[in-house]
Formats: structure tokens, sequence, C-alpha cells
């Protein structure tokens, strides 16, 4: 046998054939933080900020403005989708508006803070939703109205939590840890009811400071804006006592002593709209506030006042010869009623007014 024989090679194990796998970049725990971070910044200050300049405006709380809870409440109880559960509301609107304000200060503080996380995202989501069904509903197209895009830009939130960048959540949660294992108790149990301590002691803290805080920007809201009420001037007559004045013997005189005052109801005395001003009335026919405007002396012209937006009141601007929504800024002619400038893509109803010789005007 030949010595020069070389041993057959062994052969390579298959892993070790194969060409290593190229690594893939592993992302940061705090990746999806940091992504989200923008957007949490935005919600919370936004949220703070409603919060507080709801507290902060008298007018929002008076019941003679057209941008008040009050006005709000009475547009969404006729226009949204859910006005059976709204209309009970508007007997307790004030509250329900100190309610408001101060949840969407708690929502945007927790936000900004990472205070119970979820849990805020969920009132922001809710309280948006709640928003978008009273305010918004019949915004067109549909995403012109900023309520819906809260919704949704509050749900990476609520899916994902804000994470433990800038959080006192995660903060507290490190700290019952490091406390736990300093204590030679490092169970889950005794961390969780620390975390738990921890947790209900700071929320109580932000939750004072907020009321703190929201109490002293109401405060100082009335101090500056004072208490008087602002918006379109009254006739004097609501729906009911038009209607009662109209079937008063006087008012069914007129029309059949030759003519002397239009037929319909009366809404109150043409002396109380002065040239260049508007007044307030209900209508008689349906119960909705309507303003009536004497552009110049002998001429009144009346529209039912509900902005088909989002159920605001409008408000003449003499200056502008318009008629504005005090909510979203949609603006109307102020002779024919039609949509000058939206969000409103309808304009108001034109009701036929006319003076009698009694002095009273006539929605006829």
């Amino acid at each position: 046998m030949s010595r020069n024989r070389k041993p057959p090679a062994r052969k390579q194990p298959a892993a070790a054939a194969r060409q290593p796998a190229v690594s893939q970049p592993v992302p940061r725990p705090d990746a999806l933080a940091v992504a989200l971070l923008p957007l949490r910044a935005f919600l919370g200050f936004t949220f703070c900020f409603a919060g507080l300049q709801k507290l902060a405006n008298p007018g929002f709380f008076t019941a003679g403005n057209p941008a008040s809870i009050q006005s709000q409440l009475a547009g969404a109880a006729r226009r949204s989708p859910i006005h059976v559960l709204i209309s009970p509301l508007t007997h307790v609107a004030v509250p329900l508006g100190i309610l408001i304000a101060f949840a969407e200060l708690a929502i945007g503080v927790g936000t900004l803070l990472g205070l119970w996380q979820r849990l805020a995202a969920a009132g922001g989501v809710l309280l948006s939703l709640m928003l978008w069904l009273t305010v918004s509903f019949h915004s067109a197209p549909y995403y012109t109205g900023a309520d819906i895009v809260f919704v949704f830009a509050w749900t990476p939130l609520l899916l994902a939590g804000a994470g433990p960048l800038l959080s006192l959540d995660a903060y507290l949660a490190a700290r019952a840890a490091r406390a736990a294992r300093a204590a030679a108790a490092g169970g889950p149990g005794e961390v969780s009811r620390r975390e738990v301590m921890l947790k209900g002691t700071a929320t109580a803290v932000v939750a004072f400071g907020s009321l703190v805080t929201g109490g002293l920007t109401a405060a100082l809201g009335r101090l500056a804006g004072g208490t008087s009420k602002t918006g379109t001037p009254g006739l004097g007559l609501s729906a009911a006592s038009s209607s009662a004045s109209a079937s008063s013997p006087a008012a069914q005189a007129g029309p059949q002593a030759g003519g002397s005052q239009p037929p319909g109801k009366a809404i109150g005395p043409a002396t109380a709209v002065p040239v260049g001003q508007a007044g307030s009335f209900s209508d008689p026919a349906t119960g909705d506030p309507s303003i009536v405007i004497q552009p110049k002396a002998g001429t009144f012209l009346a529209f039912d006042a509900v902005c088909p937006h989002a159920g605001c009141t409008v408000q003449y601007d003499p200056t502008g010869n318009v008629l504005v929504c005090p909510c979203h800024g949609s603006q109307f002619n102020a002779t024919s009623g039609a949509v000058e400038l939206g969000p409103a893509t309808t304009g108001l109803t034109k009701l036929p007014v006319a003076e009698g010789k009694d002095g009273q005007l006539y929605v006829t």
C-alpha cells in the first residue's frame, strides 16, 4: 500500500457551510415613544389650553352668549344624531361645561406628564367622539371637522401608551422597584403595591394643582372679562309670548281692519332694532333662535340664526354686514343668508318679516 495516500477530507457541518446572516438593526425600546412624542405634546397642550380657555371665558357659561355651553347644547339638541341624549343635559349646562373643562385639563396634564397614560388617552378618545357627535357631525366633507381627527389622533396613545420617555408612570414604577430591592422585599407584589402608593400620591398632587390652576384661571377670566352678557339684544318675546301676542284680540283684529298690520305673529317692537343693528327672537313656527336686522330705515330682514354647520347661534357683524358663527367662524350674507365663508356648506333660512302700523314686527 502506498504511504502517500491522503486521508479523505472531512465534511463541513451544514451550519458552517452557510454564509453568516446579515444582522438586522434592532429598534431601541423607546423608539415608539420618541415617534409619539410630538403627537403627545400637541394633544396634551391642546387639551390643557381648551380646558383653561373655557374656564377663563365668562361667556362660555353665560346663557345669552351665542358661544356659551347653553347655546351649543341647544344647537346639539336640534341637530345631533344623539339629540335624545343631549336634550336632558340642557338643564344642567353650566355644571356640564365645568366638568368638560376640567376633564380636558386632566386629560391634557396626564398626557404631558405621562401619568395614567392610557386612561388619559381613553378620555381623549371619548371626549373627542362626543364632541364629534354633538358639534361637528354635520361637517361636510367629514374631514373638515376637527373632532373626528382628534378621535383617531388619540388612538395610537390608547393602543401603545406613551412609553417610558418623559413619563411619570415609568419614573414611579422604576422608583418603586428600587425601593423594594433596597428593602430586600423585591417580590412583584411588593413592587406593585409601592407603585400604586406612589402613583396615588402623584395623582393627588397633580389633581390638586390642576384644580387650583383651573380655579385661578376662572377667577382671573371673570375679573378681566366681567360678567356682562354678550350677543344680539333680544326683542323681549319668546316663541310662546309671540304666539300669545298674535292670538290677542288686537293682533287678530289687525288684518281684518283694512290691512293695518300684516298677517303672522308679532315678535316684538320695531323700535327694539335700531338702524344698522339686529335683535334676536324665537321663531314662532319652530322655536329656533332667530335674528332680525334693520340695514336701513324701514327695511327689516330676518333669518333663522341656527348655523347649519354645528347648530351654534350666529351673530350680526355690522362692520362687514355679515352674520358670523362664533363657534367655528362660518360667515353668511346678511341680505340673503348665503354662505360667504365655511365650514358651513348651506346658508341660513330666511324668514319673511314686516312691520305693522302698530309698530310691531311680524313674522309672516
